[in-house]
C-alpha cells in the first residue's frame, strides 16, 4: 500500500504551489500518494479556477499519513482555515512534517510554529504584519526555502525550491539527480 501524503486545499488555493511536488510524489514509483484535504467535503475552486472534490475532511482524515501539505491562497489571509490548527498540532506531536508555502506560512507563524526554529515565508516584515502573535522574528532566514524540525517553509516565489525541500525530505532522488530537476524547473532548457 502506498503512503499518503495529505496536502491541504481551502477555498481560492494557490494551485501552481503544489503543483511540482504533488506530480512527483504521485509517481507510481515513489511508493507515496498524494490526496486532498479540505474543511468540508464540498468542492474547492483553485485561484486557477480549477475544481477539486477533496478526499478527506477534517473530521474524516486518516490516521496514517505521511507529511502534511499547506499551500498559499487568499483564504489564510481571510482567517478561513482556522480549523486546520488542531491537524498541525497532532502533526507536531507525532513528527508527521508538515510543509508550508506563502501565506500558509503565515499561519503557521501567528499560531506559534515557527516561533522557535529556522524558518522562512513571504518576509519577515509579513509575518509581523500579518501574523500578530509571531515571535520568531529572531529565526526567520531570508531563503526560498527552509527545512528545519519538521517543518519546510517557503516563500510564494519559491514553488520549485519548496518541491526540492520536500524530495530532499523523502530522500526519493540522488543529489546529482535532484539538482538537475531543480534546474530544468527552475531555469529550463534554454537560457537565452
Amino acid at each position: 500500500m502506498k503512503k499518503e501524503i495529505l496536502i491541504f486545499l481551502s477555498d481560492n488555493y494557490a494551485d501552481w504551489e503544489g503543483s511540482y511536488i504533488c506530480s512527483e510524489l504521485n509517481h507510481p514509483d515513489t511508493g507515496f500518494v498524494v490526496k486532498t484535504l479540505s474543511l468540508t467535503n464540498n468542492p474547492v475552486k483553485s485561484m486557477g479556477g480549477f475544481t477539486v472534490i477533496p478526499d478527506y475532511t477534517i473530521n474524516d482524515l486518516p490516521t496514517d499519513y505521511h507529511m502534511l501539505i499547506l499551500v498559499g491562497g487568499t483564504s489564510w489571509s481571510q482567517r478561513k482555515n482556522e480549523a486546520i490548527k488542531p491537524i498541525v498540532d497532532r502533526c507536531a506531536e507525532k513528527k508527521i512534517p508538515v510543509a508550508a508555502i506563502c501565506d500558509a506560512c503565515t499561519f503557521l507563524a501567528d499560531k506559534g510554529f515557527l516561533d522557535n526554529i529556522k524558518h522562512t515565508g513571504n518576509s519577515a516584515n509579513h509575518l509581523k504584519e500579518f501574523a500578530p502573535h509571531y515571535k520568531g522574528t529572531a529565526h526567520f532566514v531570508e531563503k526560498q526555502a527552509v527545512s528545519a524540525e519538521g517543518f519546510i517553509t517557503a516563500n510564494g516565489t519559491a514553488a520549485v525550491e519548496f518541491s526540492r525541500e520536500i524530495l530532499k525530505y523523502f530522500d526519493l532522488m540522488k543529489p546529482k539527480e535532484l539538482e538537475n530537476w531543480f534546474q530544468m524547473f527552475k531555469i529550463g532548457f534554454y537560457t537565452k
